[in-house]
């Protein structure tokens, strides 16, 4: 019997389909295990990325712990890179497959984390959102009216900290922000102060210059002990850090060492001229420099200097320090 020439190539098709059919259900077997998402409908949620753990390994795990991805292994074939993911928050939701959250973030987040160190005055702080966020001049100037406006204190009110901010929040929210974070911290300094009758405002105030003349938090105690001291004896304070305060940002930094005729500034800041404490603080106290104020370290000390290592040498007497400078600060 003669065979038709198409009936002898049926056989090959339908090897060839059957091959192509398995190829493609693998393909979309494997798509759906491993890019698919892992919900059909899911709200956006937040997911941060902590600093300092910009680790592949720990993003791909909190993903799949939080239920964002369904494969740890398809998501980093679906990033494709190691280092190329910003820490800070972003929106993503369960029902976006693996290549749409790859996609996110290594995009820009919408929230981006701002360190705040302790002993920093107002305008620094301004300058770090100008950094971060881009922020005009006429956004920086309205950071410093509101910061003037929210509080009897026009600084020493921002607590330092580290915050995951959104960096489309306006000046005036931010102020809100970090004003509020101070509230929270300091409000068990606030009950020990009223117990020991020292205004809020003073306590802030000592602690700022605390925060600027110790050496770090050892020396704090010992730097407060000597303040109270001199203000409950009615000195001049003497405080170099009140005078960088008054003078500002020159070029050289906004705490750049003062010169003899830094001394001479008029202002309500110069602790050289005025006695008293400033009017206001001058800088962001943390909460070693505030705890150092309610809780002193008792001493006769009434002076103090740190040397070249910054060891701190206190003295009970003008004469007594002026041995101490030049036993450690001219040798």
């Amino acid at each position: 019997m003669l065979i038709h020439p198409g009936q002898k190539n049926k056989p090959i098709f339908f090897v060839i389909f059957g091959i192509l059919l398995l190829i493609g259900l693998a393909i979309l077997f494997f798509s759906n295990y491993f890019f698919s998402a892992p919900q059909k409908e899911s709200e956006p949620e937040r997911f941060i990325i902590q600093m300092g753990i910009n680790n592949l390994d720990k993003i791909k795990n909190d993903l799949y712990e939080k239920g964002f991805i369904k494969n740890k292994f398809g998501f980093g074939i679906a990033l494709g890179c190691f280092n190329c993911v910003q820490e800070g928050a972003y929106k993503i939701s369960k029902s976006m497959s693996a290549w749409e959250i790859a996609k996110t973030i290594k995009g820009d987040p919408y929230m981006v984390w701002v360190i705040i160190k302790e002993g920093y005055r107002k305008e620094q702080i301004g300058e770090i959102f100008v950094k971060e966020f881009g922020w005009s001049d006429e956004k920086y100037d309205e950071f410093i009216k509101e910061t003037n406006n929210i509080s009897a204190l026009d600084e020493g009110i921002f607590f330092p900290d580290t915050y995951l901010i959104p960096v489309d929040e306006s000046p005036s929210d931010i102020v809100k922000r970090l004003y509020t974070r101070f509230n929270e911290k300091f409000e068990p300094f606030s009950k020990e102060a009223i117990n020991q009758n020292i205004k809020w405002t003073t306590l802030i105030k000592i602690a700022s210059l605390v925060e600027r003349e110790a050496g770090g938090e050892i020396d704090m105690p010992l730097v407060a002990g000597i303040l109270w001291n001199r203000l409950l004896q009615g000195m001049k304070l003497d405080i170099d850090a009140t005078i960088q305060y008054a003078r500002g940002d020159k070029g050289d930094g906004w705490w750049a060492p003062i010169s003899v005729a830094d001394k001479k500034i008029n202002s309500p800041y110069n602790t050289y001229m005025y006695k008293g404490l400033p009017p206001h603080p001058i800088a962001n106290p943390g909460i070693d420099a505030i705890s150092a104020v309610l809780y002193p370290e008792k001493t006769d000390c009434l002076y103090y200097l740190h040397d070249s290592s910054r060891e701190i040498h206190c003295a009970k007497d003008y004469e007594s320090h002026k041995e101490n400078i030049e036993k450690y600060l001219k040798n």
